[in-house]
């Protein structure tokens, strides 16, 4: 009797006015709902998303291309305006991808929303998918308007798109996954601002941004080969102009690598409820 009952509870819980739960439906809607929040978040508040960060890098492209490139001359071959072009792309995307991931997750932890998520019939990777997805969008948006701004102060073109195409693509999931990471860690908002100032801003500068690590000597060179930012920056310049300072081979691979590494880090995060509530 306590059997029949059981299977007749089991089988009323899985309907609902006769249509039967689905999770692979379930999870498909949940992270299109939450893809769709973070593209209207994105595009809501665009003063703050998406016009400061042109406006940095347009400034960025007439103090150190206009004013300083003049009297630089070239890099590798090309103009110095040309040369920072695909690292203030990338830089574009590495911070913009961190930030939005960051600020919205978090958000969501303090407000009690991402309880909400945790508790429903999805799984774990639908909502990290959701969040990163939607960093990926932001970061890639606001590159595409830089390179918009880009192409006013100079020729660039792409010599391999599918290289360009994919260090885009991964360089934006990975940090999408780093600022998830630091939301999860982080215990109040000014916690959210200490990777991004302390250890992001300076990497990125340091990542071959704005110079070839040719010029340095021998043993800062080894130095910067431990910035995985650099080859991050160097693989998207290859894709862009041809030149690198690094294989692209390796470059790959830490990127790969590290990807594989947050992703992994997060989800047994995620799974273990660890970091999820304030």
């Amino acid at each position: 009797m306590n059997n029949s009952q059981s299977q007749f509870d089991n089988s009323a819980a899985a309907q609902t006015n006769g249509v039967r739960f689905n999770p692979v439906s379930t999870n498909v809607v949940a992270f299109l709902t939450l893809f769709y929040k973070e593209i209207r978040r994105i595009l809501r508040i665009w003063v703050q998303t998406i016009i400061p960060p042109a406006i940095t890098m347009t400034l960025y492209f007439v103090i150190f291309g206009s004013l300083i490139g003049s009297r630089i001359g070239e890099i590798d071959g090309v103009p110095y305006m040309t040369f920072i072009a695909p690292g203030l792309i990338m830089m574009a995307i590495i911070t913009n991808s961190f930030n939005n991931v960051v600020s919205s997750f978090f958000s969501g932890k303090l407000m009690l929303h991402l309880e909400e998520l945790l508790v429903a019939p999805i799984s774990t990777f639908t909502i990290v998918l959701g969040y990163v997805l939607g960093g990926v969008f932001r970061g890639v948006l606001v590159a595409a308007l830089v390179t918009v701004v880009a192409l006013v102060f100079t020729d660039i073109h792409v010599e391999h798109p599918l290289i360009t195409f994919a260090v885009v693509i991964l360089t934006a999931v990975v940090f999408s996954l780093a600022g998830l990471l630091n939301a999860l860690f982080a215990k109040s908002f000014d916690d959210i601002t200490i990777i991004p100032t302390f250890i992001l801003t300076p990497l990125t500068y340091l990542g071959g941004v704005f110079f070839s690590i040719s010029l340095l000597p021998e043993f800062w060179q080894t130095v910067a080969r431990a910035n995985p930012i650099l080859y991050m920056v160097n693989a998207f310049r290859y894709g862009m102009l041809g030149t690198s300072d690094v294989s692209i081979t390796t470059a790959f691979a830490i990127i790969i690598a590290a990807l594989l590494a947050i992703t992994t880090i997060v989800m047994t995060m995620m799974n273990k409820g660890i970091g999820t509530r304030v």
